[in-house]
């Protein structure tokens, strides 16, 4: 289910820039910490967690975003997050929701870095997007400095969501096990922006909600960790200058042109999202239907 990515060039080059956005603010130094408190968020069906501040129901506001045949997204089904490195008091209000699964999309590094707190009688299982790579060299090349440059890796990111066969085979499977699990499940990687930002988009859009939704979900990033975002930009502002902040909060935040660049790719290379989940992923009908029957209410 999770076989090691053989291009170890684009491995590298990727994982710097995902496994690098964490949105905690323990590892940033002389900068206001995020409260430690749960607070209940009116506009969206489940509470902001403060220890894990990209956590939000799928589902959206509302009672679920509605669907191009007037269905709605059904609440309670998918989580989706950053890292699970909860506080106590978030910890407890994940044991509350009875999640069936968790499916953790980084690397053995990341996860030895900051592993799971996995909620109360949850099943854990690695689905490695990107892939492990030794290859430093590749890594150290990437261009961080300014905020144009941060912006095109990531940019990159997203289209090798759609162009590299290895992460292909790897999102096609855990949408297979998503299908065939029962219960609510619960998927992050690192920030929770970009490969659980991907999944999102599939998974929103096989339900049938439209583009533009699809969108506003990826964006909800900027303002669930805004606190996170702001700190650690401040941090490296302070350290390294202006650009450098600069470059931080586009790596740390999504921008409309990171998403839009892997539907493109999609446009490219399959010529609908629709043959990019058959073909690319390798989804089988039946998997699709059960995905929707999940989503829909």
């Amino acid at each position: 289910m999770n076989p090691r990515l053989a291009v170890v060039g684009v491995a590298a080059a990727l994982t710097v820039v995902l496994t690098g956005c964490s949105r905690s603010t323990a590892d940033v130094p002389d900068t206001p910490a995020v409260s430690a408190t749960t607070t209940a968020y009116a506009a969206a069906p489940t509470p902001r967690l403060a220890s894990i501040d990209n956590f939000r129901d799928l589902a959206g506001p509302d009672g679920g975003y509605t669907t191009a045949d007037g269905h709605r997204v059904r609440a309670g089904v998918f989580y989706r997050s950053n890292a699970l490195t909860t506080d106590d008091a978030d910890a407890a209000v994940l044991d509350t929701l009875g999640i069936a699964r968790v499916f953790d999309l980084r690397t053995t590094a990341e996860i030895e870095k900051d592993p799971d707190r996995v909620p109360a009688g949850a099943e854990y299982t690695n689905v490695d997007i990107v892939g492990d790579t030794s290859s430093g060299a590749v890594a150290a090349s990437v261009d961080l400095s300014t905020p144009e440059s941060a912006a095109a890796v990531l940019v990159d990111a997203n289209r090798q969501f759609v162009t590299n066969p290895a992460m292909r085979d790897r999102f096609g499977a855990l949408l297979t096990e998503m299908a065939a699990t029962d219960g609510p499940q619960l998927f992050h990687c690192t920030a929770g922006k970009d490969r659980a930002g991907w999944t999102s988009a599939m998974l929103l859009t096989i339900a049938g909600v439209d583009r533009d939704t699809v969108m506003e979900n990826y964006l909800s990033t900027n303002e669930y960790s805004k606190a996170s975002i702001d700190a650690k930009a401040a941090a490296v502002t302070a350290a390294k200058g202006e650009q450098a902040g600069a470059a931080m909060r586009v790596l740390m935040g999504v921008s409309p042109e990171f998403l839009t660049a892997g539907f493109d790719a999609i446009d490219a290379q399959f010529g609908s999202v629709d043959r990019y989940l058959t073909d690319g992923l390798g989804l089988s009908d039946a998997t699709l239907e059960t995905l929707r029957a999940k989503l829909m209410v």
